[in-house]
């Protein structure tokens, strides 16, 4: 008995003659290791095919329960993968055709069979029956793979003109089974669109050439069902020995998702999410786009609008951001609504949009634009049960030979914006080459500042106050001069305004009230008096409104040992009206500390009666215009005699700015004002000459307007 292991292969033998089932046991018995079941029914051998695998199936086709090739059938259909072998005593090729066409592996006649022609068709068998099976295992595989890329496969015969497509190729095309079977490849090509067709064609004829080593293209087809696709279709050719291309064959790929996420993705970058306007990208390229097409052609002119929304900060401040967007949103709707369709409205970011204007007769096309542009803008909003009014300054630059750049034009659009938005007579302004200068000169102003802070350019100057009644000194107003290693001494006028811009005015703020805290503490020292020298320092608004102000100057205060009535911080009428509530709070906690507060340049500015009720102030500082107008023919002696009055009434010190003339200290002191600085008594001084000044009244010398300034660093 055979050990199973031993066993080459597991023949099932059905064959109802015995005589003949024992020649096959025979002939397969010689050295071979075989198993052989043998039974004598077809249904017996079905039964056995549902429990057993069997290498090789010997049949009979004339079986007491089947004839012919139907029993091979019933057999084939029970056991598909099994190699059948047919065997019979008729000499029939019909019947041995038929039997193959359903899948049996050989045909023996059972009369002319011997050992050799039965072992070779058995191994033979097995070997087909092997072949097949790892045929099968790579159709599986290869067209496990198709599937899972979702692609279409093409197969096209130059040489009959035959081509395949694949059902995935059929239904990405959108064809029927019918239209697949009847199509050429002429049928698909029909399907391109026609911007890509060209390009297709010349990327297929490369590959039959020999140009190109693959085929790989993208383009549009449309369906019968009128649906837009994009593909990807790729290809390699087959070439025979002369290098002629016989067949080529690829697969296709249905990429309609990825090109439309890339559209939208291309779309999201140059688009502004918002408004859905062009933002800055697409923008500055169609710019580009106009400027190269103006060199080329200077009759082509156009025009570059830039504008952004007066007070938009103030409606997202009161009403808050959604209102604010929304706005945003409104105001884009209304402005596409007055421009041609040729023109690009861009927003740039935040609330800064852009106008493109191309094909223009010249600049007055543009200010037509900027008109109706203020016009729409102007107009009452409605937004979410609010009623919201802003406005619009434009800045116009049009086309010149001197523009190299697109970031040029937009540049100085934004330079004449500005113009604009200083003039309040105006809503528009047209740039020329002098706004540029200044702005070069802008420019430099800001980096040379942030310069002075590192290289310490600032120094203080300080002025004297004087008690008009004695004309003694009570204290000093620090003034800033700035030593430009240019320039000179730079006086504030021409700084300040660029370091509130810039917003360097909070660190140069800290820096004067730091210095003046260490100077007025040195003279105090050395100069003792009841109640001690103070010293007032001007403070922006920018300061105040930075939450902690008050916190550092207790510490400043601290640190230099200073009483809080030594300090007094000045502060302008319109920062108090301007910010209102947000600033109160803070001068609210100064007062606490005992800083003292004074109105400076009081009369000039929206004066509010009602703040200077509620809120204490320490001082107020009469303007030097109104001290300066005392001795012309339109007297303002009333109005400085009112201020004088009000300060006394509200318990207020009161300081005359400006004082120049005898006359004017004579006309104060009648009136009982208790303080007065001016360039009669003194200019302001740097810090050795004040000492020398105090020095001199601490020796009992008269110092009414006799020190002036000589040594030039305090102009």
């Amino acid at each position: 008995m055979q050990h199973p292991e031993e066993v080459l292969c597991r023949i099932l033998l059905i064959e109802d003659t015995p005589a003949e089932a024992d020649i096959i046991r025979k002939l397969l018995q010689d050295g071979r290791r075989f198993a052989i079941d043998h039974v004598t029914r077809l249904e017996q051998a079905l039964s056995r095919l549902a429990a057993q695998d069997y290498s090789v199936i010997l049949m009979d086709l004339h079986l007491p329960d089947a004839s012919g090739v139907d029993g091979c059938a019933r057999i084939l259909a029970t056991a598909p993968l099994a190699p059948v072998i047919v065997l019979t005593n008729e000499n029939s090729d019909e019947l041995a055709m038929a039997a193959m066409r359903l899948g049996a592996q050989d045909y023996l006649n059972k009369r002319e069979i011997d050992r050799k022609l039965l072992l070779r068709s058995v191994q033979y068998a097995i070997e087909r029956h092997r072949s097949d099976a790892r045929l099968r295992e790579s159709e599986e595989r290869y067209a496990l793979a198709v599937a899972g890329t979702n692609d279409g496969v093409w197969d096209w015969n130059c040489k009959t003109d035959a081509f395949y497509y694949s059902p995935r190729w059929t239904e990405i095309l959108g064809w029927s089974n019918e239209t697949a079977r009847a199509s050429g490849v002429q049928c698909w090509l029909e399907q391109i669109d026609s911007q890509d067709r060209e390009s297709f064609e010349h990327a297929l004829n490369d590959l039959k050439s020999g140009q190109a080593s693959h085929l790989e293209h993208e383009h549009r087809i449309r369906t019968p069902q009128g649906e837009e696709r994009w593909l990807l279709v790729r290809g390699l050719a087959v070439r025979d020995s002369a290098g002629a291309v016989q067949r080529m064959a690829g697969s296709v790929s249905d990429i309609t998702r990825r090109k439309q996420a890339e559209s939208q993705l291309i779309h999201d970058a140059l688009h502004d999410s918002l408004t859905k306007l062009p933002n800055r990208a697409l923008y500055m390229d169609h710019l580009d786009l106009s400027l190269r097409r103006y060199l080329r052609d200077s009759s082509k002119l156009f025009a570059a609008l830039y504008f952004d929304l007066d007070r938009f900060k103030n409606v997202n401040d009161s009403l808050g951001h959604a209102v604010g967007d929304q706005l945003l949103v409104e105001v884009a709707l209304r402005l596409k609504s007055c421009l041609r369709p040729g023109d690009t409205l861009a927003r740039l970011g935040g609330d800064e949009f852009a106008i493109l204007l191309n094909d223009i007769a010249g600049p007055t096309d543009a200010i037509y634009v900027a008109e109706r542009v203020r016009d729409h803008v102007t107009k009452p909003f409605s937004i979410e049960g609010h009623i919201v009014y802003t406005s619009a300054s434009v800045g116009i630059a049009v086309s010149s030979g001197a523009y190299r750049k697109p970031g040029e034009i937009l540049r100085d659009a934004d330079l004449a914006m500005y113009r604009a938005k200083a003039d309040s007579n105006v809503t528009y302004a047209v740039f020329d080459t002098n706004m540029h200068q200044q702005a070069l000169a802008q420019h430099r102003l800001e980096t040379d500042l942030r310069h002075a802070l590192d290289a310490r350019e600032f120094f203080l100057c300080y002025q004297p106050i004087v008690a008009l009644e004695d004309s003694r000194v009570s204290g000093f107003e620090a003034l800033i001069r700035w030593a430009h290693p240019e320039r000179g001494v730079v006086n504030p006028d021409d700084f300040i305004w660029a370091a509130e811009e810039t917003g360097l005015i909070v660190p140069i703020g800290w820096w004067g009230l730091a210095e003046a805290c260490r100077q007025i503490k040195q003279w105090q020292q050395m100069f003792p008096s009841t109640p001690p020298l103070s010293v007032s320092v001007n403070v922006s608004g920018k300061l105040l409104l930075t939450g902690d102000l008050p916190k550092r100057l207790q510490a400043l205060l601290e640190e230099w040992k200073l009483t809080p009535d030594s300090l007094r911080l000045e502060i302008t009428e319109n920062v108090v009206m301007d910010h209102g509530e947000i600033v109160m709070d803070s001068l609210l906690t100064l007062r606490a500390l005992g800083i003292q507060l004074q109105i400076d340049d009081f009369g000039t500015g929206y004066s509010s009666l009602s703040y200077l009720q509620r809120f204490n102030y320490d001082t107020l500082k009469i303007d030097r215009s109104f001290v300066h107008s005392m001795s012309d023919k339109v007297d303002s002696s009333a109005i400085v005699e009112a201020i004088v009055t009000l300060g006394n009434t509200l318990g207020m010190r009161v300081i005359a700015e400006g004082v120049e003339t005898p006359e004017q200290v004579r006309r104060l002191r009648a009136m009982r004002c208790p303080e007065a600085q001016g360039f009669w008594y003194s200019r302001p001084l740097p810090e050795r000459e004040v000492t020398g000044l105090l020095e001199q009244e601490a020796a009992g010398g008269s110092n009414t307007h006799v020190l002036r300034f000589k040594s030039g660093t305090c102009h």
